[in-house]
Order: structure tokens, then sequence, then C-alpha cells
């Protein structure tokens, strides 16, 4: 097996797009900020992210659509929440979105990294606001780190590509 070893290669050349949805934004930007400290620390540059804002997780997919068809963007990350509504609605919204995002990695070759969170049980009230808060700075961190190693994969394969030439 041809082990690859991404970490060798600095993905931070090009621009990242962040889109993030407004429902419940005070919770949803600690994903943002800690995506943008976590990927600056691996090496990506901060100035080389555009953050972009949608009304709800629904329009997410359209934007990173948009986003990755523009040839602008190494990669699309995705952030929302999206919260209870009654179970059918909830799991409705959820599978669209992702199966959406999905789809658009799929079309357009545009690596979409997902920090959408469904969780089952959501309540207006300080502790899970609190608990949601810390959820998101952990999903942040862990989308840069998903979404480096990922670029980091495709510039390897290029690299192989250019190689075998």
């Amino acid at each position: 097996m041809n082990q690859r070893h991404p970490t060798t290669v600095n993905p931070g050349e090009g621009r990242i797009a962040f889109v993030q949805s407004c429902w419940h934004k005070d919770i949803v930007d600690e994903c943002r900020t800690a995506f943008v400290t976590e990927i600056a620390r691996l090496g990506h540059p901060e100035d080389r992210i555009d953050l972009y804002e949608v009304p709800g997780v629904f329009e997410i997919p359209l934007e990173a659509k948009l986003l990755a068809e523009s040839g602008r963007y190494l990669a699309v990350v995705a952030a929302g929440l999206v919260v209870n509504g009654g179970i059918y609605r909830h799991e409705f919204v959820s599978d669209a979105v992702i199966a959406g995002l999905m789809q658009v990695q799929l079309a357009t070759s545009v690596p979409v990294i997902s920090a959408v969170l469904t969780p089952q049980a959501f309540h207006e009230h300080d502790e899970h606001r609190r608990f949601f808060r810390q959820h998101f700075q952990v999903k942040g961190a862990e989308a840069a780190s998903a979404c480096w190693r990922t670029l980091g994969n495709i510039e390897c394969l290029r690299q192989m590509e250019l190689a075998a030439d």
C-alpha cells in the first residue's frame, strides 16, 4: 500500500471559504473562531480565509456550490446548528443539508468540510448553550484539521500526477 504523507506538503497557498448559518450565530461563531485559529496554527494564513454568512443551514449547500464553482477556493467549510423543530423536520433538514454538501464536493471536486451539527436535543437554556459553544470550539478545530489534511492529500495526488507525466 502506498502511504502518503500530506503533512510534508503545504496546502496553505490558496483560499478557503468558511460559510456559516446565522441561526444561533453566537454558538456557530465559536466554530468559525476555532477553525480560523487552528488552520492558522497549521500554516494556512488567516488572511486567505473568506467568511460568508447565510440565514440558516438550509442555505449553506447553495452558497457552498457557488463558492466551489467560482474557482477561487481550495476548499469550502460549512458550519451550522440544526435544532429540533420536531423529529421529522429535524431529520429532513439535516439530511438535506449533509446530502447537499456531499453533492457539491462530488460535482465540483472542491472539498467541502462539514461542521454542521444536528443534535437530537437542544433547549434554549444556559446549560445547553454553554455546552454547544464549547462543542463548536472542538468541532471548529477538528474541521481545520480535516481541511488541512484533505488539502494535503489532494496536493500529494497532484504531485504524484506531475511526477508520472
